[in-house]
């Protein structure tokens, strides 16, 4: 089975980003520094800079609706965004939701915004404002979005954006909750369509129910690198599109990513969609974070675990021993 097979189509997706990004290069002021493309978004605002970024939590939702929870959703979205501006060394400074829903269940947004308070709270962000839409005859009953906005600032010296990359840096992977954000189109296609699991049905191999599994929330990794940004020379949330997907967006054309996946243990729950689902392992690594939800590069002593190297090369993300 692979992604497309569960109605995902990332080339699909990669098409539609080359096609608007000149629309949306062209309303580009000169301040913009970094539009389409990175993990967020920069504006020139005097010594520092601006940097806001958008995203959603994507069918992670239909299944806390089926299993009726709603908490962790707000820390998935916060977490998320907060992750992609950290990739260009920016600390958080406020947050915006967008809540879509056919009919509102005050209920549910509430324990959903209580997620969102806690996760900025513990990543030092302002929870300043959002939408709430109730939109009935387009939703249908039960189903709802969310989507969430952030915006940071890193100074004008500072920004990361992998420029100092060189052969013989290090790689080092930061480890994830689950699958994040990202991928459960397929898995909800392997765990309720074709084994027809229950959501609380629990499962030896992991130790937990599915729900328990899923719904983990996504890691910020803020509070543990805000401190060592410049020990760093480049950072890789690993989202949609797996690790090829996002180092590739931070290498230099002169070097490669080398990761070696065997240098850490994959979850379990990546093995029993990957088992039960026939997923080929090359699609594995291009769906899933398989355990590793940030890459860090460096040339200097971390207190994390070793997973690769960059060596000379032309711009490549190569995965090997991948099983």
């Amino acid at each position: 089975m692979l992604y497309r097979d569960s109605g995902v189509d990332i080339e699909k997706g990669e098409e539609a980003v080359k096609r608007i990004k000149s629309l949306v290069e062209r309303t580009l002021s000169s301040r913009v520094i970094k539009g389409v493309g990175p993990f967020s978004s920069l504006y020139d605002f005097g010594k520092e800079v601006i940097v806001a970024s958008a995203d959603g939590i994507g069918t992670k939702i239909l299944v806390a609706i089926r299993a009726k929870r709603y908490e962790n959703l707000g820390k998935d979205i916060v977490n998320h965004c907060v992750n992609d501006i950290l990739t260009c060394g920016a600390r958080p400074l406020f947050f915006l939701d967008y809540f879509a829903t056919g009919k509102l269940d005050v209920s549910v947004l509430e324990e959903i915004i209580s997620g969102m308070s806690e996760a900025c709270l513990e990543n030092e962000c302002s929870l300043v404002g959002g939408e709430t839409a109730e939109m009935p005859g387009f939703y249908p009953e039960g189903i709802f979005d969310v989507v969430g906005f952030i915006v940071g600032v890193v100074e004008k010296d500072k920004i990361m954006d992998g420029r100092d990359i060189k052969p013989g840096d290090k790689i080092y992977g930061l480890s994830s909750s689950g699958l994040h954000t990202n991928g459960y189109s397929l898995a909800r296609k392997v765990f309720f369509e074709k084994l027809g699991w229950d959501v609380e049905r629990f499962i030896p191999e992991l130790g937990k129910t599915l729900a328990d599994a899923l719904l983990e929330p996504h890691l910020s990794y803020y509070p543990v690198l805000k401190d060592k940004l410049d020990k760093i020379k480049g950072l890789a949330h690993i989202t949609g599109g797996g690790f090829e997907g996002n180092i590739k967006r931070i290498l230099p054309p002169q070097c490669d990513a080398v990761i070696d996946a065997k240098s850490w243990e994959v979850s379990p729950l990546f093995r029993l969609i990957q088992h039960h689902g026939d997923v080929p392992a090359n699609e594995m690594y291009r769906v899933f974070n398989m355990g590793i939800g940030m890459v860090v590069i460096s040339d200097k002593e971390l207190p994390f675990p070793v997973i690769g190297e960059i060596e000379k090369g032309e711009g490549r993300v190569r995965i090997e021993n991948i099983s």
